[in-house]
């Protein structure tokens, strides 16, 4: 730290020294060649110091920094650059094109990691458990591409669910901040001491969905620089898709190791873990996403007559920029979750027998138990986080972001995870099913099953059973179903997973459990009182 802020001393200094005699400040003993340095001593006159030995010790502590950060900053000319736009931006800067500031800003960002902090950045996160752990994790790279200090965010308190519970209520917040410590500086508040400084309250602002590194330097960096504290709200989604590598991989380690549930949470997961798997050799994860608010949302329509369209239509009023959408044409788009029956009918046609066991991870239903009542009859071995922990679950109930991080661990920890929509926590937990080691992930192919699941009664069970598999190819979550750069990095984290081909063993093993769940395996009607060994249709 020595060293960095030696180096930024000098250069700044430098540098204002010779802006100074640009606008005409001339010494009577000094010339254009010089940079005179006065001391304010008793003792000691006046001193000239030649420009070129500035220029040397600049260059050998540029060596010196590059040595211990690996980074190399080698031309003294973008460091003027970078230094100018720090006190001036944009003004009297002369002969610089716009990719010399493009590229002076990049090497601010580069030289400057990990050392003193370009200011603290506050983020409000948004919505449920898992849009907020997107913006918790594009926050922390954010924070890389700022140099900033990023102070642990502050949850959504005001979303549909209205949880009130903080991010130490949630995940292990030291353990957040530590293992995060040699890519970015955070810590719980920002100090008092540099609150009292500021003349102004933190700057709020609010950057567009999907925005690029670019947009941050352009747009925030300047305003960081000037206010010291800068907060963006709504965040969510607020980072571009494509990044460097690095920093993708960046987004793996916050997302996949730095967000680790607190010790409550993850101790009850577990526990339910276990009971599963006391029960059942393996088991299905099935996230229904069946709630009133995904249902609102949706702007689908499942049958339940005037009661249904006004409750679900006063839901929909809490987004007022929504537009008026046919149920029907979104049907027909695939834009509707499936119900909880057509679910199960889904997974029955596609080898899953009776005697599968099923952890169904939900909150409220729309509809409640008549609602679940076909799933049930269709999977008799149906268990709920409410099922296998009653009194353990009590202190969780009034917090619903907590509730959900239990859905999760369970939905992580199964065989088979099945999603009905492809929203957060699907593409959240079939990225990390993925980086983590490849586990089956079922997507309904929407789109096609909603013209399955509307003439289904005008044919038998075994055409219907093979149209449903021939409609779900590409959707079953074999390991290669998504190429690199295809879909959202959530989903498919291209950049942190290496590409290992099967040995002989593992082909026997793992390639043959590929084969059970193919598409010509063999279904018995679901009207069968035995079926398949529900183990033979789980794969890894």
């Amino acid at each position: 730290m020595g060293v960095a802020k030696a180096w930024r001393f000098s250069v700044i200094s430098a540098n204002l020294a010779l802006l100074q005699q640009q606008n005409g400040y001339n010494n009577s003993t000094g010339s254009k060649y010089d940079v005179v340095w006065r001391w304010r001593s008793l003792a000691l006159p006046c001193r000239k110091i030649p420009w070129s030995l500035i220029c040397g010790l600049m260059l050998f502590a540029l060596g010196l920094i590059s040595l211990f950060t690996g980074h190399v900053a080698s031309d003294l000319e973008w460091m003027e650059v970078v230094v100018h736009k720090l006190i001036f931006g944009n003004r009297n800067t002369p002969n610089i094109t716009m990719d010399a500031v493009k590229e002076a800003k990049n090497l601010l960002v580069t030289v400057t990691s990990g050392r003193s902090s370009n200011g603290y950045l506050l983020i409000a996160a948004s919505g449920g458990l898992n849009q907020q752990r997107t913006g918790i994790t594009d926050a922390v790279v954010v924070a890389r591409i700022l140099n900033a200090t990023l102070v642990v965010p502050e949850l959504d308190h005001n979303s549909y669910w209205k949880d009130d519970s903080d991010f130490v209520n949630i995940f292990d917040v030291d353990w957040f901040i530590n293992s995060l410590s040699k890519d970015v500086n955070i810590v719980k508040r920002v100090p008092d001491k540099v609150m009292r400084s500021m003349e102004k309250p933190p700057y709020t602002m609010r950057v567009p969905r999907k925005s690029t590194p670019e947009y941050y330097l352009d747009q925030v960096l300047p305003v960081l620089l000037r206010r010291r504290v800068v907060q963006l709200t709504k965040f969510d989604y607020r980072l571009a898709n494509d990044l460097d590598v690095e920093l993708q991989k960046l987004r793996c380690r916050v997302n996949y190791h730095a967000l680790r549930f607190t010790k409550p949470i993850q101790k009850l997961g577990q526990k339910l873990v276990m009971r599963m798997r006391k029960t059942a050799k393996r088991f299905i994860a099935v996230h229904l996403r069946f709630e009133p608010d995904m249902l609102a949302f949706s702007g689908c329509y499942y049958g339940g007559g005037d009661k249904e369209r006004y409750e679900l239509g006063e839901i929909r009023k809490r987004w007022a920029t929504l537009p008026d959408l046919s149920p029907e044409g979104e049907r027909k788009r695939g834009k509707c979750p499936l119900t909880p029956h057509e679910l199960g009918l889904m997974l029955r046609a596609l080898g899953f027998a009776n005697d599968t066991y099923l952890y169904v991870a939900s909150g409220e239903i729309y509809g409640g138990e008549e609602t679940l009542r076909p799933l049930r009859e269709l999977f008799p071995n149906f268990y709920t986080k409410e099922m296998l922990a009653n009194e353990e679950l009590k202190p969780f109930l009034p917090f619903s972001s907590r509730l959900a991080a239990i859905d999760y661990i369970v939905c992580d920890e199964s065989d088979v995870f099945v999603t009905n929509n492809n929203g957060n926590m699907a593409k959240i937990l079939a990225g990390r099913r993925r980086y983590m080691g490849h586990k089956r992930t079922i997507r309904p192919n929407a789109k096609k099953l909603s013209a399955l699941f509307m003439t289904r009664d005008k044919m038998d069970w075994d055409t219907f059973a093979k149209k449903i598999k021939l409609s779900q190819r590409g959707f079953m979550g074999e390991p290669d179903v998504m190429k690199a750069g295809q879909g959202e990095f959530l989903e498919f984290p291209h950049s942190c997973v290496c590409e290992k081909p099967f040995s002989d063993d593992e082909n026997n093993g793992r390639g043959h459990h590929l084969e059970q769940l193919s598409m010509n395996s063999k279904v018995k009607p679901i009207s069968s009182s035995g079926g398949n060994k529900s183990d033979d249709h789980f794969t890894d």
